[in-house]
């Protein structure tokens, strides 16, 4: 057996002493022998006397240019017409684009008549316009492979459009035509407003369906529109989703409860107002508030002067009325609580962040200091990248198995913004987790409780996070649009990676010491029966 193998490994070397000899064969005979096969009989793999040189490139392909070792990031161009409207942009290797147009209006600017419309209107972007049906839209979107987002918040509104950066003109039109022309169609509204509370609608079907009686004179519930049907399984998803999104729910409470004013609307539409919610509320409000000085065409992916181009006829014609100053919101503090069948406590500290976005330095001091603390559920993959090194999974979830959650969150707005800890756990752990996250809240204000070693892995994760979002070119736009709707610019990312840089231990605590000097807020959802009162634990963080 080992002799023929042998015999075999000899045999192998010969054929490639063989090959090895016929690949460092001059040019010249490669090609004299070419004619007989080529390099299609080499590459179909039909029997050819010679193979192509190695050595040379083929005639018929041209190589690239080579890479240069560093290419200088693309610079946000920004021009404002005459009405006040902004378009900025920024260019980019990508072949794809991202086109946002971005309005300084949010739920901050609703009345008590208009409460929820901010809502709606999300739900009710890229419906039908004056020029489009909604069906238009679809396919106009879908034949060029794109897709279109909305978002709304408590003081801006987004409708993004990202595509190949081929169709540049294609995507301008169509999101300045949804964003402009709206038409409100009644029964496009009732559809978005009829996803309330299921026995709304279950109601609605029955009177539908009293409409047309059976022979026997009886009601069909076959007879049932199918729209009828599709609007009851939105509502039983939106009630499933709300009741898997406690801390969306803390989040809301907390608005309502913490501040007085603006901020306190309602970010989703209250079902008190969903039956008067109609096109007639929907159309005031934009043209009360979609105007030319409070909107930004945002792109990143594109030449600016070809967006202007496209844009300036699109968008020039715009109203220009006086930018109206943004409604005032206090912070005040207060207990939110709301009890239900979750078998979990769902519970929230928060304190106020004075200043919001407009002072810069606490804003990004904040940010690493909601890194530093980190924290997220029970059970997660991964390492530092996934925050398993924070000081709330470190010092909280690995030491208490009885919570699921435990983690730091922050809602900034322009001069204002909130910071806290949410937990989840048993209603017989409440107590003693609320002890807990009052524990880390005063930690951090106190100096000498975090040390470099944690303060460098927070400025270099926060790093790390804004540089990766950035690179999607969606993010990128949004950026964009959003600090010129903030600051009137947009500040290169090297300003903030810099202010991160320049973070320190004093900082971070004399930023904690200011928020929780602020009075106090709190929600809980689930079994709240044994939660802390207000009172004692307010008491905790202004005991001195």
């Amino acid at each position: 057996m080992y002799r023929n193998a042998a015999s075999r490994i000899r045999a192998l070397k010969g054929r490639v002493g063989n090959s090895g000899a016929a690949r460092f064969a001059s040019s010249s005979a490669v090609t004299r022998s070419s004619s007989s096969g080529g390099f299609f009989s080499w590459l179909t793999g039909e029997r050819s006397s010679s193979l192509p040189p190695l050595d040379f490139p083929l005639p018929v392909v041209t190589l690239p240019p080579p890479l240069p070792d560093y290419v200088e990031p693309s610079k946000t161009m920004i021009t404002t017409l005459p009405n006040g409207v902004k378009i900025a942009s920024e260019t980019s290797a990508n072949p794809a684009a991202s086109i946002g147009l971005y309005v300084d209006c949010g739920s901050v600017y609703e009345t008590p008549i208009s409460f929820g419309a901010t809502h709606l209107l999300e739900r009710m972007a890229f419906k039908s316009t004056k020029n489009r049906s909604h069906l238009r839209i679809v396919r106009d979107v879908e034949a060029i492979g794109g897709n279109v987002t909305a978002s709304a918040s408590r003081e801006q509104m987004g409708y993004s459009y990202d595509a190949l950066k081929t169709y540049v003109p294609e995507m301008v039109e169509l999101l300045v035509d949804c964003v402009r022309n709206p038409v409100f169609l009644d029964w496009e509204v009732n559809e978005q407003v009829s996803v309330r509370v299921l026995s709304s609608c279950h109601a609605f079907a029955s009177s539908i369906a009293s409409r047309h009686p059976s022979s026997d004179g009886m009601p069909d519930v076959l007879l049932i529109p199918d729209y009828i049907l599709l609007q009851m399984q939105k509502v039983k998803a939106e009630i499933g989703e709300i009741s898997n999104n406690p801390q969306g729910l803390l989040l809301e409470a907390i608005h309502t409860a913490g501040y007085s004013g603006a901020l306190a609307n309602p970010l989703f539409v209250p079902e008190s107002a969903l039956n008067r919610l109609n096109s007639t509320i929907l159309e005031e409000f934009v043209a009360e508030n979609y105007t030319a000085p409070r909107m930004v065409l945002a792109a990143s992916g594109v030449e600016h002067d070809e967006l202007l181009s496209i844009a300036e006829s699109l968008l020039s014609d715009l109203p220009s009325m006086p930018r109206p100053e943004e409604p005032k919101s206090v912070y005040v503090g207060g207990d939110y609580r709301c009890q239900s069948d979750s078998g979990k406590t769902h519970i929230a500290l928060a304190f106020e962040v004075p200043g919001g976005w407009h002072k810069e330095k606490e804003a990004m001091t904040l940010t690493v200091l909601q890194m530093l603390m980190g924290g997220g559920g029970s059970f997660s993959a991964g390492g530092p990248g996934k925050g398993m090194y924070s000081r709330l999974y470190l010092r909280v979830l690995n030491e208490y198995q009885q919570i699921q959650s435990f983690s730091a969150f922050s809602s900034i707005y322009n001069y204002t913004g909130i910071f806290g800890i949410q937990a989840t756990t048993g209603s017989e752990f409440v107590s003693k987790a609320v002890d807990i996250a009052t524990r880390e809240l005063l930690a951090v204000a106190t100096p000498g409780q975090v040390d470099h070693v944690q303060l460098d892995r927070a400025k270099e994760s926060t790093k790390s996070a804004v540089l990766m979002n950035l690179e999607s070119r969606m993010v990128a736009s949004e950026d964009i649009g959003r600090q010129i709707l903030t600051y009137g610019e947009r500040k290169p990312v090297e300003h903030f990676l810099k202010a991160v840089d320049e973070i320190t231990l004093k900082d971070i605590a004399s930023v904690a010491q200011n928020i929780i000097s602020s009075p106090l807020t709190m929600a809980s959802y689930g079994d709240v029966i044994n939660i802390p009162s207000y009172e004692s634990v307010s008491s905790k963080f202004h005991a001195k």
